[in-house]
C-alpha cells in the first residue's frame, strides 16, 4: 500500500501548488506569538494588537486565543476572553475604542486561552440593569456542555464559579441583538462537543474559534467530545456561511482561534489540508496500519513546515494520534472509514 495515496489525485496536486506558494512566507504570515497557548503572564506576554475588522467589530490578538470585540451604545461584547493573566491588558485595549461595560462574553470553547478572562470580567463593572435579579455583571454565553465541564468539582485545576457560563444554550443556535447588529451563535461539535461559531450579520464577520486555526493542525479533544469528522463538518459549515468577494479575497472576514485575520481564501487552504490529511489517514486505516505505523509514515510531512509543532500543548504527534483514534472509532461494521 502507498502510505500517501489519497483521492482525488487533482486535490493532491492543487494542495502541493498552494503549499509551495505559502511555505516561503510561513513565519511572516503566522508569527510565533500567534501560536502561544494557555495562561500568559501580563508582564512577559506579547504585546496586544487591536485590529479593526469591519464596522464596530475588531480583533484583539496576543492575549491567548484571539478575541473578537464589538462595541456600541449597548456596551461591549467579546467573543472569548483570552488568558487570565492578560485581562488587564485586554481591558486597556478595549478602552481605546469604548468606555462601555463588557456586557456579553461568548465562549467558543472551554480552553483556558479562550475562557481564562471570564472570572476577571465578571468581577468588574456594576450589576447589569437587565439582570437585576441575578446581579450579574456580565452575561457569559456558552453551550451547555461547556458549563458542565467548567462546573465539575473534580476538574483540575478547578474553574472559579465567576468564570462559568451564566447564559447557556442547548439547541442548534442562540440569537442576540446587540449594538445594532444581529448576532447568531451556532453550536458545532468539532474540537469539543461544545464549540460555538459566532456570526455578526450586519458586519459580515465570523468568529470561528479553534475550529479554524491556521497556525496549527486542528485540535481534536477526544475527552471533551471532539472528533475529526466534527472539525471537518465545522470547516464545511464555515465555508457555507462565508461569502467571498472577487477572486476568493475579501468578503466575509473570519477571526480564527489564533493567527491572523482571514478570509474565505485562507479558509479554503486550511479546509483542503484537513480534507487531504483525513483521506490519507482513512486509506491507512483501511489498509490495516497501526497507530505507530501511521506515525512512522508521516502522513502530514508535506504540511508540517506550516502547521506542525514538535513542542507545546498540541504537537503533530498528538494530532495524528487523536485523528487516528477518532477516525478508527467512526469505522462502520463493514470496516470502511466513515466520510
Amino acid at each position: 500500500m502507498k502510505p500517501f495515496s489519497t483521492r482525488p489525485r487533482l486535490r493532491r496536486t492543487a494542495s502541493a501548488l498552494l503549499l509551495a506558494g505559502v511555505l516561503g512566507s510561513a513565519e511572516l504570515v503566522y508569527p510565533q506569538d500567534a501560536r502561544n497557548r494557555g495562561d500568559q503572564n501580563a508582564s512577559t506576554g506579547p504585546t496586544l494588537e487591536l485590529l479593526p475588522v469591519r464596522g464596530n467589530v475588531s480583533m484583539l490578538a496576543g492575549a491567548g486565543g484571539n478575541i473578537t470585540v464589538q462595541v456600541g451604545n449597548d456596551g461591549v461584547l467579546l467573543v472569548d476572553s483570552g488568558a487570565a493573566g492578560m485581562s488587564d491588558k485586554v481591558l486597556e485595549s478595549i478602552r481605546t475604542v469604548s468606555k462601555g461595560q463588557v456586557t456579553y462574553i461568548v465562549n467558543t470553547n472551554d480552553r483556558s486561552d479562550h475562557v481564562g478572562g471570564n472570572a476577571n470580567f465578571a468581577r468588574i463593572g456594576r450589576p447589569l440593569a437587565i439582570a437585576r435579579a441575578a446581579q450579574a455583571r456580565v452575561f457569559i454565553v456558552g453551550f451547555s456542555s461547556i458549563l458542565e465541564r467548567m462546573s465539575d468539582r473534580n476538574a483540575a485545576p478547578p474553574v472559579p464559579e465567576q468564570a462559568w457560563p451564566n447564559d447557556t444554550y442547548s439547541g442548534a443556535q442562540k440569537n442576540l441583538s446587540f449594538n445594532g447588529d444581529g448576532i447568531q451563535i451556532f453550536h458545532q461539535s468539532a474540537t469539543t462537543d461544545g464549540d460555538s461559531i459566532v456570526l455578526f450579520r450586519r458586519a459580515d464577520v465570523i468568529a470561528a474559534g479553534d475550529i479554524f486555526d491556521p497556525t496549527e493542525y486542528p485540535i481534536i479533544d477526544l475527552k471533551s467530545g471532539g472528533s475529526f469528522a466534527g472539525v471537518l463538518e465545522g470547516l464545511n459549515r464555515l465555508r457555507q456561511m462565508a461569502i467571498p468577494a472577487d477572486h476568493m479575497e475579501g468578503g466575509t472576514m473570519i477571526v480564527p482561534g489564533h493567527g491572523r485575520l482571514s478570509d474565505v481564501g485562507d479558509l479554503d487552504i486550511y479546509h483542503q489540508m484537513v480534507t487531504i490529511v483525513r483521506d490519507r489517514l482513512q486509506d491507512m486505516i483501511k489498509g490495516g496500519m497501526t497507530l505507530e505505523q501511521v506515525k512512522a509514515a508521516r502522513p502530514t510531512r508535506d504540511y508540517d513546515p506550516l502547521y506542525g509543532h514538535n513542542t507545546g500543548s498540541w504537537t503533530t504527534d498528538m494530532f495524528i494520534e487523536a485523528a487516528y483514534r477518532s477516525l478508527t472509532t467512526q469505522r462502520d461494521t463493514s470496516g470502511r472509514a466513515s466520510n
